[in-house]
């Protein structure tokens, strides 16, 4: 059946804008039509061909459909900042107690709820504005690309070229292998032994087969079990789907759909992925946890005890609403959106981009990284070492069978079994010219990691004969193999001998040479493929060695990360005895090796004991990878993996923290938190520094705000009882604590003492608890000497204007004890010359001290009912603010001989 392209007019309308996203059924509809046509017909209806489309028509056909993305829009964007910030449990809280003001009647207090809940939203919309840019920008730095064909012009050859897969439009023809992920919704063009990993979609772990149908047959959904209806459902063996992965074969494909046309874009619109709960997210749900206990206990009974003692019910509830408004670290969200940004480019100085924002803070956090030793503790130039007979002597044979099974992988359908193994194999046949015979490939059998081999099978000179050569792991070529070849000919294998010939392999991995086993067999010609179960009756003929050397930086890294309080644990799939000789070339003593076959023995809890205890895991599969992280994750640590290969995407994703290479397959790059631009373990000690030196900052407005507030409250209650007015204005308060949070919003950019840098931290509520109960009654003794002295000023007269003075002194003190908090607290030394803040911290704390000393002056005291101070007033201030920093710094000494995490 010829190809001819149908007139441009049969195209399909461009995507709806994302107001107006399809829907899935229609979305499944559309693919059903492609699903059940000729393959040929397929690519007349998309105006393609085999051959790939012009680059001219794909420009326009980009401008038609736009970019292959699923992202919102700009509006959507911003109205979902916006939803964000007010749906923050903080906001939430003020935007009652502004609505209980406004019902009481106290406008002036609802009027200033109101202003910061707007400040509130308004920063953390544009700090979450200028995060998503740094994100993105970040995210640009690491392009995910795809293979397309595409041609120049009418009469030019197709050619393969790599296009980054934003820049996919429908009716490209892509080539798709191992670690490859489907770019958009495809239909097959040609296959061979694919098979897909579709969990994103369906949740389901274990790959899918996928198969082309002939170029022009009607696909017969009877054949393979399923009804017409459902050929655009996912199991659909012709149709692959985007953000699928390809975990074994080839293929070759025309783009149906891109963007939020795709099956995935449709599903994207109403059901956003999650991913797990990470340190992070459990650490800032705790800590708002504790702060909200704080505030609904304090805020009660601030109210019961000034009803109870003055009687005064209404002003007692409206001063408690201030006293809760007090205790809501509102721009907590703001501080920690800008300190996670400012991290995050930070850690491009190191070269490793961070993706997804909170990953800064969870590499500060990590304590365990889970790795494959490939890349990071080697230099991942794997070149080959040896090729042998079964006897031990060099066989330019054997290398020469294996250089055979690597060309067809390489040359072959789409490089179908091709990897680094293949690559060093090819590129030493190149340097020592061994030849290699222009044969016919009649089929292939795909690596995998159950199997840990990989065949090709070539039509012989003999008329009738096939040849299958096998190469893999020794283990798993050896069960294959009836015969071995010696000098004198092919000989059965007996027990005696396939023990003697694990033990070569043992003892070549004991010197660090992975050695790969290689078979042949013939097989009689037949009319249908080869599958997994002709890998039977082979001959080993010899094994290939690799080695792929230590980095000479390994052994420095890994003492760096286990100076920042990181432990590294190898998990491979590789030997264990070579994985045992690489770890201590690079100062990792990996003591008892665990392997695979073992770990499916124990429940999640004893592994998890196991894997706390274990250093090396080898001969493991993907699956068990991932749930080595998760079991660590549930003991309590935070977990971190770096990994670059098909099979440690899951594990990526289930670490707290998943790092990869920039090198690494698509997958790999998709599922990772942060990308090294540079493949070693020092980038990864690099970050974590940086991902402390944030969390640390977060630290410090934490611990100062909550122990200033706590301290107020404690100053308030007492006040209630001592005092027959109240301490302080509801108005003010709240004024007060607008001013002081603006101005801790600094701290984000501050300095870092080194010993904060030193082992893995994150949010700790009972720790911060500790830290509010003994610092914050410091606060409470320099407020109760100012309460003594200003009532000393005023003469015991609880006058209108003599109030109006208790007021305003009391207000100058708080802001000036805590501007000199934000110095004394943010760091274990004391402020000086040599150790002080960073010049936006010292900013805010000049803005703070200058409100404090010019607002009783201004025209803002009429409506905040304060008054301008006399001159003893203020000295008298100085003299609290002076017992303060003495009070406050042997506070802070005693804390840190009781707190030795400090």
């Amino acid at each position: 059946m010829a190809w001819a392209p149908e007139s441009a007019s049969a195209l399909p309308e461009p995507p709806p804008d994302a107001a107006d996203e399809p829907r899935l059924p229609e979305v499944r509809g559309r693919l059903a039509e492609y699903a059940s046509m000729p393959v040929l017909q397929a690519l007349r209806r998309l105006d393609s061909g085999p051959r790939g489309l012009e680059e001219d028509r794909a420009q326009a056909l980009l401008a038609r459909w736009g970019e292959n993305v699923i992202a919102a829009s700009a509006a959507s964007r911003r109205s979902a900042r916006v939803l964000h910030a007010l749906t923050n449990p903080f906001v939430g809280i003020l935007l009652v107690l502004g609505g209980v003001s406004a019902a009481l009647g106290a406008i002036g207090a609802a009027t200033v709820i109101g202003v910061m809940v707007l400040i509130s939203c308004w920063l953390q919309a544009r700090q979450e504005q200028r995060f998503d840019r740094v994100a993105d920008t970040l995210r640009a730095m690491v392009v995910t690309t795809t293979t397309v064909v595409r041609r120049a012009s009418t009469e030019a050859p197709p050619t393969s070229r790599e296009i980054p897969v934003d820049q996919l439009v429908p009716g490209d023809i892509v080539t798709l292998g191992p670690g490859d992920m489907i770019p958009a919704d495809v239909r097959l063009l040609r296959s061979a032994s694919l098979a897909v990993d579709q969990a994103v979609l369906t949740g389901e772990a274990l790959p899918v087969p996928k198969q082309a149908t002939p170029e022009d047959a009607v696909p017969d959904a009877s054949a393979v079990g399923r009804s017409t209806g459902d050929l655009a459902t996912i199991d659909c063996p012709w149709l692959c789907f985007m953000g699928s992965t390809v975990t074994a074969g080839t293929g070759t494909a025309v783009v149906l759909a891109t963007g939020a046309a795709t099956y995935f874009g449709a599903m994207h619109a109403h059901l956003a992925p999650r991913r797990a709960e990470t340190a992070f997210d459990r650490g800032v749900k705790g800590v708002s946890r504790a702060l909200i206990g704080l505030m609904l206990v304090c805020a009660p009974l601030v109210f019961i005890v000034n009803a109870a003692v003055h009687g005064v019910r209404f002003a007692a509830l409206w001063f408690a609403i201030s006293v809760a408004v007090g205790l809501t670290p509102e721009m907590l969200p703001v501080m920690v959106s800008t300190a996670l940004a400012r991290g995050a480019r930070a850690a491009v100085r190191h070269k490793a981009v961070i993706k997804r924002l909170p990953a800064i803070h969870n590499l500060g956090a990590m304590d365990v990284l889970c790795t494959d030793k490939t890349g990071t503790l080697t230099q991942d130039q794997v070149g080959v070492d040896c090729h042998i007979d079964l006897d031990g002597r060099s066989d330019p044979q054997v290398v020469r069978w294996a250089v055979l099974n690597s060309a067809i992988a390489a040359h072959g359908d789409a490089m179908i079994l091709f990897n680094e193994l293949d690559e060093a194999l090819l590129a030493y046949a190149d340097q020592m010219s061994v030849p290699v015979d222009d044969v016919t490939t009649v089929d292939v059998v795909a690596f995998d990691s159950t199997r840990r081999r990989s065949s090709v099978v070539v039509r012989a000179d003999r008329l009738g004969t096939d040849i299958m050569i096998t190469k893999g792991a020794v283990e798993q070529v050896l069960e294959c193999c009836t015969r071995m070849r010696r000098q004198d000919g092919d000989v059965p294998l007996t027990p005696a001998d396939r023990q003697r010939l694990s033990d070569v392999g043992d003892r070549y991995a004991a010197d660090g040479v992975r050695l790969l086993a290689v078979a042949i067999a013939d097989k009689p010609v037949r009319p249908r493929g080869y599958g997994r179960g002709d890998e039977r009756d082979l001959t080993l003929i010899g094994f290939v060695g690799f080695r792929d050397r230590p980095r000479e930086s390994a052994a420095a890294a890994v003492q760096s990360l286990a100076a920042r309080g990181v432990a590294v644990k190898v998990l491979t799939g590789d030997h264990p005895l070579v994985a045992a000789r690489i770890c201590r070339d690079a100062g990792i003593d990996p003591g008892r090796i665990v392997l695979g076959d073992d770990i499916d023995a124990y429940g999640d809890a004893e592994l998890g004991d196991l894997a706390d205890q274990t250093t090396v895991f080898a001969r493991i599969d993907p699956e068990q990878k991932a749930r080595i992280v998760r079991v660590l994750r549930a003991a309590g640590r935070t977990v971190g993996f770096l990994g670059d290969g098909v099979n440690d995407s899951p594990a990526l994703r289930d670490a707290d923290v998943g790092i990869t290479v920039d090198g690494a397959v698509a997958i790999a790059r998709e599922s990772a938190d942060v990308v090294l631009l540079r493949g070693d373990l020092l980038s990864v000690a690099e970050a974590i520094t940086e991902g402390r030196r944030t969390f640390a900052n977060i630290k410090k407005y934490l611990e100062i705000t909550i122990s200033s507030n706590f301290g107020n409250v404690l100053s308030m209650l007492a006040a209630s009882v001592l005092l027959p007015f109240l301490p302080m204005l509801p108005l003010q308060i709240l004024v007060q604590n607008l001013c002081f949070d603006l101005c801790l919003l600094p701290l984000a950019f501050d300095h870092v003492d080194q010993r904060a840098l030193r082992r893995p931290r994150t949010f700790d509520s009972a720790r911060l608890t500790r830290f509010v109960l003994w610092l914050g009654p410091v606060n409470t003794l320099a407020d109760l000497t100012a309460f003594g002295i200003l009532l000393h000023i005023t003469g015991h007269h609880p006058g209108p204007a003599a109030q109006a003075i208790f007021h305003t002194g009391w207000f100058v003190e708080n802001l000036l004890t805590q501007a000199a908090a934000v110095h004394l607290l943010r760091s274990r030394r004391l402020p000086s010359l040599r150790d002080h803040a960073a010049f936006p911290v010292l900013l805010g704390t000049a803005a703070i001290v200058t409100i404090a000393l010019v607002l009783p002056w201004s025209p803002l005291v009429v409506p905040l009912r304060m008054t301008a101070l006399p001159v003893v007033c203020l000295l008298a201030l100085v003299l609290v603010l002076a017992l303060y920093c003495l009070l406050i710094g042997a506070a802070k000494a005693v804390w840190q001989k009781l707190d030795r995490r400090t």
